[in-house]
């Protein structure tokens, strides 16, 4: 199985419902997988537990711009 395959891919709330603008993630043993939601099949990237909560804790905070918020 395949990173594409194994794991159920969820996107976030926040997503625009036009579809253009979104990542799906999805858990894994050692963190999160994060791919574009248009290209179901193309690149994953792999993120270790800590760099996402590293991650998801800088943008609760604000340390991170988020365009169109």
């Amino acid at each position: 199985m395949t990173a594409r395959s194994a794991h159920r891919w969820f996107k976030s709330s926040y997503s625009g419902g036009s579809g253009t603008e979104c990542v799906e993630c999805a858990y894994n043993p050692n963190g999160m997988f994060v791919r574009d939601s248009k290209q179901g099949d193309g690149p994953v990237l792999a993120v270790r537990a800590r760099a996402w909560c590293n991650f998801i804790g800088a943008l609760s905070q604000g340390e991170v711009g988020v365009r169109g918020r």
